[in-house]
């Protein structure tokens, strides 16, 4: 497409996997697996955690709310990548460009917010468990998922905004699968020094501050643990928080190199093995993560399968 008929026609075209020619068909295939799975796993946990009255705490609570989070994220991207690489239609519309920048921004910025409050769930459990039940009260436990959803809708508007209120006049090819803001912005033109900084302390405000806020919640945990007197014990408490930990580190690791980085440092190649790995690995590790390291999640998929065969028998 010319330049003067993309400019015309308002709309961008995607060439993420274009380069992989045959191989697209393979990774179709690969990626189709993977969303199937992430889909089936979370979905699993959602429901293994409403129906096991065991699992109605707050701590699963919040794991139940992240795993929805991340199928929605999911959903704004994947089929959208699979339709490209299997009918090779890589087109979408300015406003469909917006809309999933837009999504997709609010479920990134959501999983943060809600990271940081299972971080503090933790916290309460370990260095206050005599007042758990009080402080992490269902009203309470409500009020912090829903700032934390409101809190990811509104830094994921400002970022749409913030992007595209930019004019596009120059190349409609975004060097990517779906409508991140990195490479959305190295198609502005004029000056996007203003918006270039716009992002970034969104993504500053998002990524430090729900970071900040499980780095202190971890230091008092740590602090806590090691007054505990016995190995034991010691390694109870902290094995509470290795799930949590590792979600933590992949999540904000990704993130963190993605979008507190200038736009002379935007790689193809690189940017797109980070972009597959928080949009079709990292919503796959949660459950993974959660299912293997902890036991009462396990017990309910146990009881689970029995219960499905006993009706199947």
């Amino acid at each position: 497409m010319g330049q003067a008929n993309a400019t015309a026609w308002k709309g961008f075209v995607f060439l993420g996997f274009s380069s992989f020619g045959e191989l697209q068909f393979l990774l179709f295939a690969l990626f189709l697996l993977l969303y199937l799975a992430t889909l089936t796993a979370n979905v699993f946990i959602i429901v293994v955690i409403r129906l096991d009255s065991h699992l109605h705490t707050p701590m699963y609570l919040f794991l139940s709310f992240l795993s929805f989070s991340e199928t929605c994220y999911t959903l704004g991207i994947i089929p959208r990548m699979l339709s490209s690489l299997v009918m090779g239609d890589q087109a979408i519309s300015y406003v469909g460009c917006a809309t999933q920048m837009f999504f997709s921004a609010s479920w990134a910025c959501t999983d943060c917010f809600l990271l940081a409050v299972m971080g503090f769930d933790r916290y309460v459990a370990i260095c206050v468990p005599l007042h758990y039940a009080s402080r992490m009260s269902p009203a309470f436990c409500s009020q912090l998922v829903g700032t934390s959803f409101l809190s990811g809708y509104l830094f994921g508007l400002g970022m749409t905004l913030v992007i595209f209120r930019l004019p596009f006049c120059g190349s409609h090819e975004i060097q990517h699968f779906f409508c991140d803001t990195p490479p959305v912005l190295s198609l502005a033109c004029g000056d996007t020094g203003p918006s270039e900084l716009g992002i970034l302390i969104l993504s500053l405000l998002v990524l430090l501050v729900s970071f900040s806020l499980i780095t202190v919640s971890y230091a008092h945990i740590l602090t806590a643990i090691l007054r505990i007197s016995s190995a034991e014990g010691r390694k109870k408490a902290f094995s509470t928080c290795v799930s949590h930990l590792t979600v933590v580190v992949v999540h904000y690791g990704c993130a963190s190199f993605m979008y507190l980085r200038p736009k002379a440092s935007y790689s193809l190649e690189r940017d797109q093995l980070i972009a597959v790995t928080y949009t079709v690995v990292t919503p796959l590790l949660n459950p993974i993560v959660y299912s293997l390291r902890n036991r009462a999640v396990q017990t309910a998929l146990r009881s689970a399968f029995r219960g499905r065969l006993l009706r199947g028998g």
